[in-house]
């Protein structure tokens, strides 16, 4: 019974470990436009912003009026995060991603004389 009750117990503190870094965090980048005036708006949004729960990283771009937030999504998610901005006076909203450029709308050039091409 000793041994059972010992090989059942080596089993346990080996297995248990292995299950806990198999719970991988779900890591979500976002960026927020929010309406940042002066270096005291991102420091509020950082005070604030910064101790919601499952926020890991938060960058405030005052040129940009952008505030971008790295969260952990089991944590939480979007519409948490966008009702604590507007809990201190800076509502948010989600920025589209800028349009890439498609290789067709940049003119091509000449290698030897850096002329344009017509297309």
């Amino acid at each position: 019974m000793r041994k059972y009750l010992f090989i059942l117990c080596t089993l346990y503190l080996v297995l248990c470990p292995l299950t806990a870094f198999s719970a991988k965090p779900d890591k979500q980048v976002v960026v927020l436009s929010c309406d940042l005036h002066c270096q005291a708006c991102c420091d509020k949004v950082m005070k604030n912003i910064a101790f919601e729960k499952g926020v890991k990283d938060l960058v405030c771009d005052l040129k940009g009026k952008t505030v971008t937030v790295t969260y952990d999504a089991n944590k939480t998610d979007l519409e948490t995060l966008l009702k604590a901005f507007a809990k201190i006076g800076k509502p948010a909203t989600i920025q589209e991603p800028a349009a890439s450029k498609t290789p067709a709308s940049v003119p091509e050039t000449d290698a030897q004389t850096g002329a344009t091409t017509p297309q």
